[in-house]
């Protein structure tokens, strides 16, 4: 066998060899579409049940723990987006949070009944669903901030 068809022989297959494997890690890009992936799922159920009634809000809950927890098992290498997977768990999980509160407070209100203890009832219920949203708000411009700074990060190759 000569020279040349040996060459012929290795060239190719190092070229395979080396492609599978840089196929294989997990790079840059492919971490953050998976977190972005993750996080645009969060927010589609946020976006989706907005202003829903209090079982359809206390599934929203749950639906967002689960979201939370998926967000902490990817396996991130990237320094940067652990930070940003970090971020994320902390939003989801306060968002979550807040709207199992409010869900509660609004619980609370359907069962009160017409008498003084009812009004006062309402009234702390009220003052629950005002901080809820409140909050909301505030974890929703936070997750705004950050979803624009994964986004720059992501869009610049390694």
């Amino acid at each position: 066998m000569s020279v040349l068809h040996k060459y012929t022989f290795i060239a190719p297959v190092s070229l395979s060899i080396a492609l599978f494997i840089t196929s294989c890690t997990d790079n840059k890009v492919s971490q953050c579409q998976r977190l972005i992936r993750v996080v645009n799922t969060g927010t589609s159920l946020i976006d989706k049940n907005k202003g829903t009634q209090v079982i359809t809000s206390i599934q929203l809950s749950k639906d967002l723990e689960f979201v939370t927890k998926s967000i902490r098992e990817l396996n991130l290498t990237d320094p940067k987006l652990k930070e940003f997977q970090s971020g994320f768990v902390k939003i989801f999980e306060n968002l979550s949070q807040a709207i199992a509160k409010a869900a509660r407070a609004l619980g609370a209100t359907k069962t009160a009944e017409a008498s003084v203890s009812g009004r006062e009832k309402i009234q702390k219920a009220r003052i629950e669903i005002d901080s809820a949203l409140t909050t909301a708000t505030t974890i929703g411009k936070q997750s705004d901030t950050l979803v624009n700074e994964m986004n720059k990060y992501c869009s610049h190759p390694e």
